[in-house]
């Protein structure tokens, strides 16, 4: 029976791969995209949207903790519990996604000041959150596709950088975020 469910599992996984790959890259050109305003804005900045920012914040915030909490169950044990920390903390990421990349084609990009005085620590701390933001999506897309299947080995591997990568991101969102707020528009 294991010589016939090997390949399976082999096939499964290059899909996975290719899907993770597909996503990642897909995520990634949508970003460059918005940046660089290939896609028209509308004519009017919806007055909700300046409102993102601070989601997108108490999101990555609310991420942070919920991966702590994670971490917490699966050091007691509690497989179950750390599930489902696990996949609201994914569905929370993903909506933070979708909320900053609607953002940034809303209102596009805000520039923090020549002449405020942490602008070397802010620009170190916002290069570090995306490469590693960009970093991370496949690795956090690969442990949960181990994690769920159920291949402890293959995901604790994993988690061991996703875990404090994803953290980081995280909570560099929430700096980011206090660091720029004052100088939004509105």
């Amino acid at each position: 029976m294991n010589t016939t469910s090997q390949p399976t599992i082999k096939n499964n996984d290059k899909l996975v791969f290719r899907l993770v790959l597909g996503i990642s890259i897909f995520v990634f050109l949508t970003v460059i995209i918005l940046n660089r305003q290939i896609i028209p804005k509308p004519d009017t900045i919806p007055s909700w949207t300046y409102f993102l920012p601070m989601l997108n914040a108490f999101i990555n915030g609310t991420c942070a903790i919920l991966l702590l909490v994670s971490l917490n169950f699966i050091r007691r044990k509690n497989i179950d519990a750390h599930k489902k920390v696990n996949i609201i903390t994914f569905c929370l990421s993903s909506l933070f996604l979708v909320s900053y990349i609607l953002f940034h084609w809303l209102a596009g990009d805000t520039h923090y000041p020549e002449t405020a005085p942490m602008r070397g620590l802010y620009f170190f701390i916002l290069i570090t959150h995306i490469i590693l933001a960009a970093a991370v999506l496949p690795l956090i897309l690969l442990s949960f596709y181990r994690g769920l299947q159920m291949q402890v080995a293959q995901h604790r591997k994993l988690v061991r950088f996703t875990f404090p990568i994803w953290l980081y991101v995280t909570i560099t969102g929430v700096i980011v975020y206090l660091m720029i707020s004052p100088y939004y528009p509105v």
